[in-house]
């Protein structure tokens, strides 16, 4: 039975989010930042009156994945089609300088000569650059959202990227792990992603007749914002179940889908209503509530800045350097790769799967939550200041 005490912390994250997010605001920052800092607040780290519980965690979870969802409903289509060869060369990029950085400093630090490891201190190293591929998408979403720049053609480009970020980096841990563990078959998981994509086509084939066709039958009516929501758990389930593609992708694809019919909007307006009163800020405060700082030595801080250095710059410059490449101008470019910078949930959950198969200790799981926490906090103030300048531009593709 859930304990009574989840209801008293649920009271206390709602008001302080809220609270600290309009604080936040007073002061020009987005939001996010104030409820990111209700967490750290609440959390074990400062007050410690509110603590991690599968409640908080399962909320969180629908949290994200509503998130996605409402990124997915409010994408561009059209636009995102035309970013469709810029979101991949800046995925690949973003995944490739973050790699070989991670691993570079892992190496440094690391009390065994590069020549003397064993295959599992190798990939135990390998697995911090895996770990900083990832991208956490929901803050920037978030974040742009507020701005109202979610539907530019950087907005659209650091969605699409970050989805193919998602997707690449886990056929990267997949593999890694395959190496880890002789049990999981690489070429079985490999097989399951190439069938996603093709079991997503035909959904999005079949679903969005059928969402035209409820959308004309029906109309306005409550029912429609919920089979909505219906198609987005089910899509979400599906990807990570029998996939192995994270749930948050699946949400993402539910949104897309549905934008094309006519009552998307309708779908998207009801939906914020619970993400924005309920879903939302619990998963951003589990975000601080779920980080427990405690006997970090020298060597470790300077490791963790150093790890976080190159998570930021990587990023950047990876990012940056892959949307110069397809056209984007200098300050596009720049607003691209700050907003690949989040690391958030995706990073917690392969740094978690790896923990658990023996790809990282408990030492090293600290500086990975830092960071983690860092680049969650610094993407939106960050955000904020490179859209400040000058408007964005279209892009123009180089063939």
């Amino acid at each position: 039975m859930l304990d009574i005490n989840f209801l008293l912390d649920l009271a206390v994250i709602l008001m302080s989010t809220k609270v600290l997010g309009l604080l936040t605001k007073k002061i020009q920052m987005p939001q996010v930042i104030g409820a990111l800092i209700a967490g750290l607040i609440l959390g074990p780290t400062i007050l410690n009156i509110v603590h991690e519980t599968e409640f908080i965690d399962k909320m969180a979870e629908l949290g994200v994945i509503g998130l996605m969802f409402i990124a997915g409903l409010e994408t561009d289509v059209k636009e995102m089609k035309k970013c469709g060869k810029s979101s991949l060369i800046i995925a690949l990029l973003g995944i490739l300088l973050p790699l070989v950085g991670g691993f570079l400093v892992s190496i440094a630090f690391s009390d065994t000569p590069l020549s003397a490891m064993t295959e599992m201190e190798l990939l135990q190293n390998i697995f911090i650059g895996v770990i900083l591929t990832a991208t956490s998408v929901s803050i920037t979403v978030e974040t742009l959202r507020e701005m109202g720049k979610l539907k530019t053609p950087t907005g659209t480009a650091i969605l699409g990227a970050a989805v193919l970020d998602d997707i690449i980096g886990i056929i990267i841990f997949t593999i890694i792990l395959g190496f880890a563990d002789s049990s999981v078959g690489i070429k079985s998981i490999l097989i399951r992603i190439l069938m996603f994509f093709v079991f997503a086509i035909i959904i999005a084939i079949v679903f969005n007749y059928a969402f035209k066709h409820l959308s004309n039958k029906h109309g306005q009516k409550r029912r429609v914002p919920i089979y909505g929501l219906v198609f987005c758990l089910l899509l979400s389930y599906a990807a990570e179940k029998f996939f192995g593609i994270t749930d948050i992708t699946g949400a993402y694809l539910a949104g897309i889908i549905i934008s094309n019919v006519k009552q998307a909007d309708y779908i998207s307006g009801k939906f914020e209503v619970l993400s924005y009163m309920l879903l939302s800020p619990i998963f951003f405060a589990s975000i601080g509530i779920k980080t427990h700082i405690i006997g970090i030595s020298s060597t470790l801080l300077i490791f963790t800045a150093v790890l976080l250095l190159v998570a930021i710059l990587s990023k950047v410059i990876g990012c940056g350097m892959g949307a110069k490449l397809t056209g984007f101008n200098n300050n596009d470019s720049l607003r691209i790769g700050v907003g690949m910078i989040s690391r958030g949930e995706v990073a917690l959950i392969l740094a978690d799967k790896g923990a658990v198969a023996g790809l990282m200790s408990d030492t090293i799981f600290v500086p990975i939550v830092i960071v983690v926490i860092a680049t969650t906090l610094l993407t939106p103030l960050f955000l904020k200041i490179v859209y400040k300048e000058a408007p964005d531009v279209v892009v123009q593709q180089k063939s």
